[in-house]
């Protein structure tokens, strides 16, 4: 194996994946922004209702910031391992998060263990200093230790590239346009629009009524329209974790090999849901992993992951295995 890093492909592939993030990010800005001054226009109100809307989720969002996370580890039963004297069963598990802690520079987070038998993986915590890995004991029984590696890089790698601040800075954006907009339909449906724009149709105004057109269309689309950038995010930051974690480990057929074996695992991950099928490794709702490249995917395809560690791999010297195959989900 190769000890060399492989610019060409690797570190083309985390400044794309970085740039199409923050592309999506000023997406979701400018959909707010837009809503914000329609609503704004059309109510009278000017930016008021904006303010208070971003206001209270900025609210929530604060609390789910340093809450959060242990929120997620209580929903999914996760367990925390004692690292300083790991259970008999969990030594190669620390073994390998420390590691990789060492490889990236990072801080040892918290490690946790989920009592299921289906394998996958997550990170959770607000920044490195306040991280965790929670694996299955599915994952530790189904995958070597090469796999192992494969899997806690890239887990690490959401830690080192503060994926979930990232994911929080869109969550804020995107619970302010879903606030914004039902607080427009609201005040729509309780007849607010009627009454405050009923002088300006008397006077001529036209405009004004475009205006308040404009906006409930925007209000009734721009959660759906946010919502799938949030989602195309989510998918840009897996992509790139899976970059990353190859620095860490210099072995993308661990991973690709990983990747592999926990979506053909035939087994159901009982504590998955839709809040938390974006943090896994892969996602856990089978059903959304068979479609390629649906627009309401939190993960991309496993195919496409898999094409780009074989690629990855070439600059390692590396070759897949030929079972792992590139043509399917």
């Amino acid at each position: 194996m190769s000890a060399s890093p492989a610019p060409t492909t690797f570190y083309r592939e985390i400044d794309r994946n970085r740039r199409e993030s923050w592309v999506l990010v000023a997406a979701v800005i400018v959909v707010l922004g837009l809503l914000g001054g329609a609503i704004g226009a059309a109510t009278g109100y000017g930016w008021w209702g904006v303010a208070i809307a971003v206001a209270v989720a900025m609210v929530m969002s604060v609390g789910s910031f340093f809450a959060g996370d242990a929120l997620v580890l209580a929903s999914s039963a996760a367990r925390q391992v004692d690292v300083g004297n790991p259970p008999e069963g969990y030594r190669q598990l620390v073994n390998v998060v420390t590691e990789m802690s060492l490889a990236g520079g990072i801080p040892m987070p918290r490690v946790h263990v989920i009592d299921d038998t289906a394998p996958n993986a997550f990170a959770t915590g607000r920044d490195p200093r306040h991280a965790s890995v929670a694996v299955t004991k599915g994952l530790l029984e189904k995958l070597d230790r090469e796999q192992l590696q494969g899997v806690l890089g890239h887990e690490m790698s959401h830690i080192g590239n503060y994926d979930i601040r990232f994911t929080l800075l869109v969550g804020v954006l995107v619970g302010s346009i879903a606030l914004l907009s039902d607080w427009f339909l609201r005040f729509t449906f309780w007849g607010g629009g009627r009454s405050r724009n009923d002088g300006d149709r008397q006077g001529g105004g036209g405009a004004a009524a475009i205006l308040f057109i404009i906006a409930l269309v925007l209000a009734v689309l721009a959660p759906l329209i946010s919502r799938m950038i949030q989602l195309a995010v989510s998918r840009r930051r897996e992509a790139l974790a899976d970059v990353s974690g190859v620095e860490l480990t210099r072995n993308p057929v661990g991973l690709a090999r990983a990747l592999r074996t926990i979506a053909d695992d035939p087994e159901v991950l009982e504590v998955a849901n839709r809040a938390t099928q974006h943090l896994y490794i892969v996602n856990p709702i089978k059903s959304f992993e068979e479609r390629a490249k649906s627009m309401w995917d939190t993960h991309p395809p496993i195919a496409e992951r898999i094409r780009v560690l074989a690629a990855l791999a070439g600059q390692y010297g590396q070759q897949l295995p030929a079972d792992l195959g590139t043509g399917g989900g």
